[in-house]
């Protein structure tokens, strides 16, 4: 197994952070999980391929008036163990363990990139009830497809300089765009993310097909976009209308793949108008 470090800053971040530390088992796994409490209906939030949960802090606190949203550590992130594999649905067992562990009822799911795949699989098993889910930017590349548009030497080159330290004005070299906030966590958490789950999950990103997944994906089923996406191309999203037709799209304006960190506000807004719609069923409208 490769190293994994959560630094003594990344945990100040967790102290500042207005949510509570769940655990839940997933076979032999101890998952971590960032819940923010209240009443209302339950949200489970699926981050992506390097994005431990407290980096969706800044999209999570904005939805508490709607949701209780519960952020997953997934396998080989975060403060969750690593797993013996890291298939869609390795991580989507741990997706059903956590609903269930937690007794989560009637969750609506979030995922964002890797996440986006993670609820697709969740959704078709349906091995726990949901209201809805929302698919931020699912990858579309896969067998046939053509490769992921990140090579896998980029993440690991990431990977690397968090390993050896790194500060937000590295991470902005990447992602020069993203509030300064993201960047500083990014800085100090991923370094917490395992080698083999990054890499394994490159593989899946080529090797599994969201679309045997997607036009099976139960409904209330919403999809959000870039406009400037490199991953869900204008080809992608072709595909995903025709494949289900009876699915919600909602394209972020001035957004690539990284939709919550581009255009915050937009995206923020694009989510709360999905979220809502499946709180409130069109035919509930007055």
């Amino acid at each position: 197994m490769s190293q994994r470090s959560v630094l003594q800053s990344g945990l100040a971040d967790l102290a500042a952070t207005p949510a509570t530390s769940r655990w839940v088992r997933s076979g032999g796994l101890r998952l971590h999980a960032l819940d923010y409490g209240g009443d209302l209906p339950p949200l489970v939030v699926l981050p992506g391929i390097t994005s431990p949960a407290i980096t969706m802090d800044f999209v999570a606190r904005e939805l508490t008036d709607l949701v209780r949203p519960v952020v997953l550590d997934v396998r080989g992130r975060g403060l969750s163990d690593d797993g013996e594999g890291y298939g869609l649905e390795d991580y989507a067992k741990d997706t059903e363990a956590l609903i269930t562990g937690l007794g989560l009822e009637r969750p609506l799911l979030l995922g964002h990139s890797m996440g986006a795949r993670i609820a697709a699989v969740v959704a078709v098993r349906a091995k726990v009830v949901l209201r809805g889910t929302v698919l931020a930017e699912p990858p579309m590349s896969g067998p046939s497809r053509g490769p992921y548009p990140t090579g896998l030497d980029a993440f690991l080159r990431q990977l690397s300089e968090a390993r050896r330290g790194t500060d937000a004005d590295e991470v902005a070299l990447s992602w020069p765009d993203w509030p300064r906030r993201e960047q500083e966590l990014r800085a100090r958490w991923l370094s917490s993310c395992a080698e083999e789950a990054i890499a394994a999950t490159h593989h899946g990103f080529e090797h599994e097909d969201f679309f045997d997944w997607w036009p099976r994906v139960p409904e209330p089923a919403h999809l959000m976009y870039g406009a400037d996406s490199p991953v869900v191309t204008d080809a992608g999203v072709q595909e995903a209308t025709v494949s289900k037709a009876s699915a919600s799209l909602h394209q972020v304006p001035g957004a690539g793949h990284m939709i919550f960190w581009d255009a915050p506000a937009t995206a923020l807004t694009a989510l709360r108008t999905a979220l809502s719609t499946i709180l409130v069923p069109a035919s509930h409208w007055p």
